[in-house]
């Protein structure tokens, strides 16, 4: 009885800090979206909460999933990881279906759900491709020790062409390396290490440059004056948002960069109006916050003892950290622009469901993790 107890005291006081950013970074997106879209709402929808009501529906049902996910018994996740992947690609390739499929700008990336919503199959993909590999690199436990070799190298490459198909350049982008940075992690020698760089090198600047408005991304992004008014109008007027901010912001609410002088200002350039709005101070802030939950995320990897809870998380600190370093460098002018969405801030369900179970999975770690140890500890 009394060990029950400790347990389930310990386990109210497990992951505190984690979830206490993470809940942290909902509200703060809430609240951003609400200042970003107000204006675009009202003039396109008739409704200056539209987009608010609707991310803040986001937010409660992906602390649920968060919830839910940091209880599920951890050997089914390990013993049934493989099956989010293969639902992933079957979402990824039913974008491409007439009626199914969304077709935005030229990419097949959303599929139709009721009441009017979307969800974007690359979203999961990105939280099941870390769950794969890791079942991978357990796979003389599980299922997919009985799966040919070849079998499995389809079952990786099939998503990303489908990717590169839709087109999602920075999905792609990100899940390559991911995946180059887990099998670094995990032993890949050094000259794999520099086979893979002579290989993908190449391919990543044919991808770019033998694709129109990829290479024009990129010669935008080395001199974005030289057409300020088309090309580089977007990331000018995200650096003149952060000029506008200067140290303490203009106020919550009071940025001019979102009256449809920054385009996408409540999905991809949101970092540009947060910066204009709490300065270069609540942009360090955030930017705080951002690197507690990786180090945390890096912490935990660190302390997981089995292979595959140890590059789940590492998986997931990657993705995490990636995520915010393209948003944040495209916004301050670092990186050719590119549209992937900021971690919790950006508008989105997709992004904010798939982040809930993800962190939910996390957190699921950690708890089981500290229960090992203090059962060692009583022994």
């Amino acid at each position: 009885m009394r060990s029950s107890l400790t347990e389930s005291r310990l386990l109210k006081s497990l992951s505190s800090s984690l979830l206490l950013a993470i809940i942290a970074l909902l509200g703060i997106g809430v609240v951003q979206v609400y200042s970003s879209s107000y204006v675009l709402a009202t003039e396109n929808y008739g409704d200056g909460l539209f987009f608010f009501k609707r991310q803040l529906i986001f937010a409660l049902i992906g602390f649920c999933i968060l919830m839910l996910s940091s209880h599920i018994p951890w050997r089914w996740v390990e013993k049934y990881a493989w099956l989010l992947w293969v639902f992933s690609i079957i979402a990824i390739a039913l974008t491409f279906v007439p009626g199914l499929g969304v077709r935005v700008g030229g990419a097949h990336r959303w599929l139709h759900l009721p009441a009017g919503y979307r969800f974007e199959p690359a979203e999961i993909l990105k939280v099941s491709f870390v769950l794969f590999v890791a079942s991978l690199f357990c796979r003389q436990e599980n299922f997919l020790s009985r799966i040919p070799k070849i079998v499995l190298f389809f079952s990786l490459v099939i998503p990303l062409y489908l990717l590169l198909k839709q087109p999602d350049f920075g999905t792609f982008s990100l899940i390559i390396a991911v995946g180059l940075g887990l099998l670094f992690a995990f032993g890949l020698s050094w000259k794999y290490i520099l086979a893979a760089a002579v290989v993908t090198v190449p391919s990543f600047y044919f991808l770019v440059m033998s694709v129109p408005y990829r290479r024009i991304r990129v010669m935008t992004f080395l001199d974005p004056w030289s057409d300020p008014e088309n090309k580089g109008f977007q990331v000018i007027q995200s650096l003149l948002s952060f000029h506008s901010g200067g140290i303490t912001g203009v106020g919550l609410g009071q940025g001019q960069g979102k009256l449809f002088f920054l385009p996408e200002a409540h999905t991809d350039f949101t970092m540009a109006v947060f910066g204009e709005e709490l300065g270069f101070i609540g942009f360090c802030l955030l930017l705080a916050l951002y690197g507690f939950v990786v180090f945390k995320t890096f912490q935990i990897s660190f302390k997981a003892k089995d292979t595959f809870r140890k590059c789940l998380t590492l998986g997931f600190a990657l993705i995490f950290a990636f995520s915010v370093f393209i948003n944040m460098g495209v916004a301050l002018g670092l990186l050719p622009t590119k549209g992937l969405t900021l971690p919790f801030l950006s508008y989105g369900g997709s992004s904010m469901l798939c982040l809930c179970f993800l962190f939910g999975l996390i957190i699921n770690i950690e708890n089981s993790l500290d229960l090992e140890t203090l059962r060692r500890f009583r022994r």
